[in-house]
């Protein structure tokens, strides 16, 4: 019976998710008014703590859709359901003004649960990019003194399914996860001439995408000993052409031009390399390395728009005494570092992404299940001081629902 309620509370979770996803609203800032935005962080609970890794992470205790080899690390009797939010604050200064914000939303959500003691299964919902922006500016240009003023809102999100095999001994496991690209993006810019309030330029465009893609990853656990544990992981995502619907519109004072456009948007090549150190079950040591080659894709039928992105994070997590008694003991206590540069660029450079993270994971009694609590502080460092520096600290709030499903009971 409680598996039940459990089974209808996770469905009501992933009906919330879906719809709160498709009208986010997690950003305010002005660099994802370029290409798709502000890209996610696709890692989950104690990963998202520990800086945002999850590519050489495998545990039994978490989903980890970062690498699809994770999922064979579950056991054969385990169910895991895992739901997470986040609110942020955001601070923007561009050297002569200054503005913040505050925005929040559900982040994701997913299962996993074995299919064999060998074999493997994750299902889950995530944001891909989040674009929402707003902000104008008074320009003069021949004489002519004009203000122009920019919106966009939307974003990409990604439902997936994904597979993980434990191919030898349970110490090499190989995933994949297929991917449901969907979403909407809109950006409109106006101006207006100061001189003849009636003399403007509008152009408003919109594209939706609707189309699949594939995630492989790869990883082997060497035993150290009976207690210690190394792991390697590699992931692949090849470089898809999205189906999509593109639509543009530019008005003035003395014309309307409406066209529908078929033109190529491209998600990039990408891998990744990671390793993990875990100790008697007391603390795990995480590095990530990830490429994706932005160089070569195309948007809006243009190549050559983008920048390579090369991201490197680490971190740890550390157990007093899992088998203490005291409550204390048994937190998780968890930080990491990660530094980034952006894909996009402005004013022929772009930035620099460096955040800092904290979390705890707090186990719940009579159970295997964790509330986890992170707090990310974000700094993007732009390559001009004329550029807008912003600053983030966002705190994200998940539950890791952990327990046995699949034990049947014998009746006497």
């Amino acid at each position: 019976m409680q598996n039940r309620i459990n089974l209808i509370i996770a469905s009501g979770i992933m009906a919330l998710t879906v719809s709160s996803l498709t009208a986010q609203n997690s950003t305010n800032s002005p660099y994802t008014r370029y290409g798709y935005g502000e890209l996610a962080n696709n890692s989950f609970g104690a990963g998202r703590s520990m800086g945002g890794v999850g590519i050489g992470l495998r545990s039994s205790q978490q989903i980890n859709p970062m690498n699809p080899a994770s999922y064979s690390s579950i056991d054969s009797m385990t169910f895991l359901f895992d739901f997470g939010a986040s609110a942020q604050m955001s601070w923007y200064k561009d050297g002569t003004s200054s503005q913040s914000d505050v925005n929040g939303n559900v982040e994701y959500m997913a299962m996993q649960f074995p299919l064999h003691k060998s074999v493997a299964m994750s299902i889950g919902l995530l944001p891909y990019s989040h674009v929402g922006y707003k902000f104008g500016q008074i320009k003069t240009s021949n004489g002519l003194t004009y203000t122009e003023s920019f919106e966009g809102q939307g974003g990409l999100n990604q439902l997936y399914a994904g597979l993980s095999i434990s191919i030898w001994k349970k110490r090499l496991s190989f995933g994949a996860n297929l991917k449901y690209l969907f979403g909407d993006i809109s950006h409109n810019a106006v101006s207006v001439y100061s001189s003849q309030s009636s003399t403007y330029v509008s152009k408003t465009s919109d594209f939706k995408v609707k189309d699949a893609a594939m995630d492989f990853g790869l990883q082997y656990s060497h035993p150290l000993s009976k207690t210690d544990n190394l792991t390697f992981g590699l992931t692949y995502s090849p470089k898809t052409n999205l189906n999509n619907e593109s639509y543009q519109m530019i008005s003035s004072s003395e014309i309307v031009t409406d066209t529908l456009k078929g033109l190529s948007y491209d998600i990039p090549l990408s891998y990744g390399f990671g390793v993990s150190y875990e100790k008697n079950s007391k603390f795990i040591v995480v590095a990530d390395i990830s490429f994706q080659q932005w160089s070569k894709v195309a948007f809006e039928s243009r190549n050559n728009e983008f920048s390579n992105r090369l991201k490197i994070a680490t971190g740890g997590e550390w157990i007093p005494n899992l088998y203490s008694r005291p409550y204390l003991n048994r937190l998780r206590y968890r930080a990491g570092l990660s530094y980034a540069n952006s894909y996009v660029k402005t004013n022929g450079s772009g930035y620099k992404e460096l955040s800092a993270t904290v979390g705890v994971g707090f186990p719940i009694s009579s159970s295997r299940s964790f509330v986890n609590v992170s707090f990310d502080y974000t700094k993007i460092q732009p390559a001009y001081k004329s550029m807008v520096n912003e600053d983030y600290l966002r705190f994200t709030l998940s539950y890791t629902f952990n327990e046995v499903w699949f034990f049947k009971r014998k009746i006497n």
